[in-house]
């Protein structure tokens, strides 16, 4: 019983590891007037955030093609029983989906589509649990099990520098928005049931980014072996000052980098900064 792990691009899994660890990605799309681009195949984070500066209007973004998951789970079956689908929050996008529709239509291979209810690199963290059972030879059922079980401690939190793309990709109410650019408001975001909420207003952007390692240190109080990724929209340094200074205040806390890739960056803008964790 083999089994093969398949993810979308907004999990932000670098290349090297997907490699190594036998991550399959299906791409979502950025699209520039009328020139989509699959992200993580056609472009990069970085070079997003310059085409981002040069163009008048905000990209638009797309989900991948039901076709594309049929063609790469038709190709899966040659090899393994059994694939499991991770995908970011059907409350953001049909990505999650797109998966189960195609996993219907392909027979000899059974598809588990796992909605993360998150994206980047949480979701991540989801697809390399996954693919190191899968590696162990751990089946299916248990793999999914495991998720499961992860989502029960999953917390994480985000700040967008500015409102504005959140408002213009109809992610947040142009109420919200204005409340916010009015206010100079760093407000904390996070999933609430699928979808992007405020959580708290916060006034400046080292204030949120207290307000989330303290609620991390809510949870790490426990003593418990958790792990978290520091998740940042083109701030590597400001990112990696943070996780030195966490990783001395949280010895029980595994820290990671991740990114703000092109689809999410364009719902959240340059300057965003977020943390996700969960409990080993």
């Amino acid at each position: 019983m083999k089994t093969a792990v398949v993810t979308d691009s907004t999990a932000y899994i670098p290349k090297e590891m997907r490699e190594r660890l036998h991550i399959h990605m299906m791409p979502l799309n950025v699209i520039f007037s009328n020139e989509a681009y699959r992200e993580e195949v056609d472009i990069t984070a970085d070079e997003f955030y310059e085409e981002v500066k040069k163009q008048e209007k905000l990209p638009t973004t797309s989900q991948p093609p039901i076709g594309l998951f049929v063609e790469k789970f038709e190709e899966l079956k040659q090899n393994y029983d059994d694939v499991i689908s991770i995908h970011l929050s059907s409350g953001i996008s049909g990505t999650y989906q797109g998966a189960i529709a195609a996993g219907d239509m392909v027979e000899g291979i059974q598809v588990h589509a796992f909605d993360s209810e998150i994206s980047c690199m949480v979701q991540g963290l989801y697809v390399l649990e996954a693919a190191q059972m899968a590696l162990d030879d751990k089946s299916a059922d248990e793999i999914m099990a495991r998720l499961r079980e992860m989502k029960q401690s999953v917390r994480a939190y985000f700040m967008a520098d500015d409102l504005s793309h959140l408002q213009r990709g109809g992610r947040l109410s142009s109420a919200q928005a204005l409340i916010g650019s009015l206010l100079q408001v760093k407000p904390l975001l996070h999933f609430v049931d699928k979808v992007i909420v405020p959580f708290e207003k916060i006034r400046t952007r080292k204030k949120a980014m207290k307000r989330i390692a303290d609620l991390l240190g809510e949870d790490a109080a426990s003593g418990l072996p958790y792990r978290a990724v520091i998740i940042h929209a083109k701030r590597e340094e400001e990112a990696t000052e943070w996780k030195t200074e966490l990783e001395a205040r949280f010895p029980n806390v595994e820290f990671s980098l991740g990114y703000f890739g092109p689809v999410i960056g364009t719902h959240l803008g340059e300057g965003a900064m977020g943390m996700g964790w969960y409990k080993i």
